[in-house]
């Protein structure tokens, strides 16, 4: 039976607004559930190791290569398992937590992932990512444009030439008002944000489930 593979990557714990949103995901979600927690257990960013084993016979892997092909073999056999993905990516300084692109460059591999002429094997599968910020940045606000999380994760998640999952993005925002004085006439804004993103993220999962048992 293929499951839900959460991917965590705030450095917040509990106080993460993300893994808060994720939460009300999980809360509805019906079926086993694979969690890998990039915040409490790093993996290692990708290496000369980890590049050249892919291209070198195993046969001849030194114990470095067979290390880093080994690890590479984990996340990419639990990635291929899954038959839906939950993702909670934070924007910090405007992009994504090292930890989550240290996963990402590990899990796209050419001939594995990443099929040049043809569909990733995880392409069409349904994904939620959840990406909290503490400002805004959609259209019209004094930041917009300078989202570099959502439209890169949208584009390597979702893009028919990389892994092709069919995502959703919720974004919960303005998570600095609460705490940040010079942001308290947005407080209104960031609680319509919050429970709009709870909204979602719940809606969503029901509507996976759906989609299983259909």
């Amino acid at each position: 039976m293929s499951y839900l593979l959460h991917i965590d990557s705030s450095s917040l714990g509990e106080a993460s607004v993300s893994r808060q949103v994720a939460q009300s995901f999980r809360d509805r979600w019906q079926g086993p559930v694979v969690h890998r927690d990039l915040a409490a257990s790093p993996v290692p960013h990708l290496t000369a190791a980890g590049v050249t084993a892919r291209i070198t016979d195993p046969d001849r892997h030194s114990p470095e290569q067979a290390k880093a092909a080994a690890l590479q073999d984990e996340l990419i056999e639990e990635l291929l398992g899954a038959g839906a993905y939950l993702f909670t990516v934070p924007m910090y300084n405007l992009s994504m937590p090292s930890v989550f692109k240290a996963w990402l460059d590990q899990i796209i591999v050419t001939d594995r992932t990443l099929i040049f002429g043809g569909p990733s094997p995880v392409a069409g599968r349904p994904a939620v990512l959840i990406s909290a910020r503490g400002g805004g940045y959609g259209p019209g606000t004094p930041n917009e444009g300078l989202d570099h999380v959502v439209p890169t994760l949208e584009a390597v998640l979702g893009h028919d030439n990389l892994l092709g999952l069919d995502v959703t993005t919720v974004i919960p925002e303005l998570t600095m008002a609460p705490v940040a004085p010079a942001m308290a006439p947005l407080l209104p804004l960031h609680e319509a944000s919050i429970t709009a993103a709870h909204d979602k993220a719940r809606a969503l999962a029901t509507a996976f489930g759906a989609a299983r048992a259909a």
